[in-house]
């Protein structure tokens, strides 16, 4: 596909001048704010076709409305790295929107969806430029901006979507840091928010055990009402920064640092979307990594990461497609403990 080749170059060093904006951060350059009351300004919303309906070779196709009781909010990762000046994405830009549908809902929302009623909310998301200039003087209100429309949804979401629903939270990516912010801000010190809480699944980025006063991390594959999270990379990494980072072994859904075999990941799907692969890698939480096989069929692409050079090899794009099958029966799995529960 064309874009993890324009994606493997933009995170090469030599290649981040092609995404720096050219102007300071604007507010007024980000455009309007959308509106979550219109269907439009979601790129998963139930009753309105989505991308993460599809479902790749071998797997039934899903009812047009899942009849399980659970809504899931899904925050997909940074989409916009193309070159256009600003350090938000404007929502009118409608390349932007067709790529994170068909690429992102269908390869990340798509394990969520049969788990319950899926919403994915459009945002003016920052650019990828920022989390790699931390220092920037544009970087912070660029990510400020893109959370306020993150939060937005979510809080437009509670008072008109969820009614007391049971929810899930998933992200990636840059997601992930707006998920993150969300849960201190509006979950961890709610108690009915945090009863209602299935489980967040905070991926691709760093996320620590404790990271909050009353979300714990999920210790195994049926306990609700915490977090989870990984950063896949090549066995034998290591990267001083992420050592004591939550590491949540998708093939076993502990917290060990136990070798989990091939044997138990039901199955990958590669970024292509045309198959699945049983048995793709086995895993291991290593220093705050996921440690993941570096020998696999082809759809699984690494990226080395500028200014990180002992990280070199991160399966970052694809921290879920290499678990796609687990994740996408965990998330079930965990719906119908919760009801269990209740």
């Amino acid at each position: 596909m064309r874009w993890l080749g324009l994606a493997t170059c933009l995170l090469l060093s030599s290649c981040l001048a092609i995404i720096k904006p050219i102007h300071r951060f604007s507010a007024e350059n980000a455009g309007p704010a959308p509106d979550y009351a219109d269907s439009t300004a979601w790129a998963a919303l139930p009753g309105h076709y989505t991308a993460a309906q599809l479902r790749p070779p071998g797997l039934p196709r899903p009812a047009p409305t899942p009849a399980d009781t659970v809504a899931d909010v899904y925050i997909h990762p940074t989409t916009y790295f193309w070159r256009l000046g600003y350090w938000n994405a404007p929502m009118r830009l409608k390349r932007l929107r067709r790529f994170t549908d068909r690429t992102c809902l269908r390869n990340q929302a798509s394990l969520f969806y049969d788990a319950g009623r899926l919403y994915a909310p459009r945002y003016r998301q920052a650019t990828l430029y920022s989390f790699f200039a931390p220092k920037d003087p544009n970087t912070q209100p660029a990510l400020d901006l893109a959370y306020a429309d993150v939060k937005a949804s979510f809080e437009y979401y509670l008072a008109h979507y969820n009614h007391g629903r049971p929810f899930i939270l998933a992200s990636h990516s840059q997601g992930t840091t707006h998920a993150q912010r969300l849960l201190h801000e509006l979950v961890d010190e709610n108690p009915k928010l945090r009863k209602q809480l299935i489980a967040a699944y905070l991926i691709g980025r760093k996320v620590t055990p404790h990271e909050y006063k009353n979300l714990p991390p999920l210790r195994d594959s049926l306990q609700t009402g915490g977090i989870i999270g990984w950063n896949t990379a090549s066995s034998g990494t290591d990267f001083l920064p992420y050592h004591g980072l939550l590491v949540t072994n998708p093939l076993t859904w502990t917290l060990d640092s136990g070798a989990a075999p091939a044997s138990l990941n039901r199955g990958g799907v590669p970024l292509t979307f045309k198959r699945i692969d049983p048995h793709v890698t086995g895993a291991q939480a290593h220093r705050g990594l996921l440690w993941a096989d570096a020998q696999h069929p082809p759809g699984y692409r690494h990226l080395h990461v500028p200014g990180e050079k002992d990280l070199s090899a991160s399966y970052h794009i694809v921290d879920y497609n290499l678990f796609y099958l687990n994740v996408r029966q965990n998330a079930r799995a965990r719906v119908r403990a919760w009801v269990r529960e209740r």
